[in-house]
């Protein structure tokens, strides 16, 4: 079976996939679009050898950060893994709505070749996308949403087909509240473990890098680091941004996937697990109940 794991950002995504991981003898599969590239660690909460727990994890730190990885890259290397172990379960973990959308559903790509925006200003791009379509709402700043939204054309979901039987998609969730100040904390914690000198490392290495100037986390401190704003004024971006996209995450997820959600209990994650694999155990009963 593969097991999509799904959610916003500190929700306990990670820690549920390696305890599902130990129960159904499954390797995780990154389902990040951060999280492909090498050294970016501390802001995208990237998985540490030590909460692996020793088991096989893929698609992780595969990228150097000057390096492009496309969505239909992660398309093609995810079907590959699928094929490959198709004797093992799997489970595919992570934020990236359109990585396990492009993944799993029959989500074709345009073979004509995609224009490289990446010399064009913000201005530029939005003054392209409104010509594109006038009622265009996307954030004039969101480099990455406008040159999406340039290229979209280039992509289609065919339809919204399912082409393996054997995906779950399990949401992890919590109340806005709730998670606007786990979002927070979370950023306030990078910043102790290190997150400047992170990104101050990446971009003397990686000036040009195109992931560090749109990832949420990296692109903020960039803008510090380069004296635009002040490092106070890049946390609260960060954590404005965070929950911006947290909002984006849900729509995602609930409009392109059929997805069951689990509420967390934080104060006993144990719960959470026992409730997730209740309910794999039970849709796995009747799989094999078909089948027999």
């Amino acid at each position: 079976m593969k097991i999509f794991i799904m959610g916003p950002t500190g929700v306990g995504k990670t820690k549920l996939s390696v305890e599902l991981a130990k129960i159904y003898d499954a390797y995780i599969i990154n389902c990040d679009a951060v999280q492909v590239y090498k050294g970016l660690d501390i802001g995208s909460a990237k998985v540490t050898e030590e909460e692996k727990c020793g088991i096989k994890h893929f698609l992780f730190d595969i990228k150097n950060p000057d390096e492009e990885y496309s969505v239909k890259d992660y398309q093609t290397d995810l079907r590959n893994l699928f094929d490959k172990y198709s004797d093992k379960n799997l489970i595919i973990v992570g934020g990236t709505g359109l990585y396990a959308t492009a993944g799993a559903y029959d989500y074709r790509f345009n073979d004509e070749e995609k224009k490289d925006y990446s010399n064009y200003s913000l201005e530029e791009l939005y003054k392209l996308a409104k010509e594109k379509d006038i009622n265009c709402n996307i954030d004039k700043n969101n480099r990455i949403r406008l040159e999406r939204f340039l290229q979209k054309d280039l992509t289609s979901l065919v339809e919204p087909t399912l082409l393996y039987n054997d995906a779950i998609f399990i949401g992890l969730t919590t109340s806005r509240e709730n998670l606007y100040k786990i979002i927070n904390k979370r950023v306030d914690k990078m910043i102790d473990n290190g997150l400047v000198q992170e990104v101050k490392n990446l971009y003397t290495n990686y000036p040009k890098s195109k992931i560090l100037k749109r990832a949420i986390g990296y692109k903020e401190i960039i803008d510090y680091l380069d004296n635009k704003i002040t490092l106070e004024e890049a946390v609260d971006e960060i954590k404005k941004n965070s929950r911006h996209y947290a909002k984006r995450q849900y729509t995602w997820f609930n409009n392109k996937m059929d997805i069951k959600w689990f509420e967390v209990n934080f104060n006993n994650f144990n719960e959470t697990i026992d409730s997730v694999k209740d309910y794999l155990n039970n849709l796995l009963f009747l799989y094999n109940q078909l089948l027999f």
